[in-house]
């Protein structure tokens, strides 16, 4: 599968690094140095994907990010921050500005590989919905300013499948803040039972449960017709990271590290309840 991707740094050698990397994968790349050049060249080539540095003179990637996301006719792009900053505050910043995954310097070749090609079946699947909505947009039931960024991302049903209290009880309190519904399951047939009864707007995966593959369990949600749409988001350590780029080769949408920073959890949740939203949206226009 290959795509577009847009690389943006202001240093010479990264972009020459990841050009490289992404041309050994056949991707095709297209290059930008500054913000405003970014702006312009996202506008003119339509990529796939923007892998974008945090650093640059003049506009940084966080404003970058947040006018890629404040417009309408490339809002669904996905968007990769690419930086040297490990703190958390830095990434749940970027993701609040619509970032849909960080990766820190130097960059691991697997997790931005699996990465890529994650965010590049996620951005086909939305580009399918968007032609098919062309038609509804066509008779005028559309709202054209609706995007990714404009979804409410409040009162949504998560199943955490985890089988250590206190670390479900941490997830449960903070996303409380948004009023969302979290049911635990600490096994996957407790998981299957919740999924046969109810629809959830997400599901987070332990990979680290004492008697089950969470993996495994990842890819029976991904063959299940009820859960096939359903975002992924696995919990696991540092040592998980190859499993980790495995489970976003089989369809699970993201990932956060253990021990888990609640403002970081609560950005992501966000991130992948006004995606699926927006889908449903595209899905419900077109119908």
């Amino acid at each position: 599968m290959s795509a577009r991707v847009l690389v943006v740094d202001d240093i010479l050698p990264n972009v020459k690094l990841l050009e490289a990397k992404l041309h050994g994968e056949y991707y095709e790349v297209v290059t930008a140095s500054s913000g405003a050049e970014a702006l312009e060249k996202i506008v003119e080539h339509m990529p796939d994907l923007v892998l974008l540095d945090v650093m640059m003179p003049g506009m940084d990637g966080f404003e970058v990010c947040r006018r890629i996301k404040e417009n309408p006719v490339v809002a669904h792009i996905p968007v990769v921050m690419v930086t040297a900053l490990t703190d958390t505050e830095d990434r749940v910043r970027g993701l609040e500005s619509g970032a849909d995954d960080f990766l820190s310097k130097p960059v691991n070749d697997t997790a931005l590989m699996a990465r890529v090609r994650s965010l590049v079946r996620l951005k086909m699947t939305v580009d399918e919905w968007r032609a098919r909505e062309t038609t509804a947009s066509q008779l005028g039931v559309v709202d054209e300013n609706s995007n990714v960024m404009t979804q409410p991302v409040d009162n949504a049903r998560v199943l955490v499948i985890e089988d250590m209290a206190f670390e479900v009880n941490k997830i449960r309190e903070t996303l409380g803040r948004d009023n969302d519904t979290v049911t635990q399951a600490d096994t996957g047939i407790a998981a299957l039972q919740f999924i046969n009864q109810e629809e959830f707007d997400l599901i987070i995966v332990s990979l680290n449960l004492k008697n089950e593959d969470g993996l495994r369990f990842c890819s029976h949600l991904r063959s299940n017709e009820k859960t096939r749409n359903t975002p992924i988001i696995m919990l696991g350590n540092e040592e998980d990271l190859p499993r980790i780029a495995h489970g976003l080769e089989i369809g699970a949408h993201d990932y956060i590290m253990r021990p888990v920073d609640r403002n970081e959890l609560l950005a992501r949740v966000r991130t992948q309840i006004r995606r699926r939203r927006f889908q449903e949206r595209l899905r419900a226009n077109y119908e």
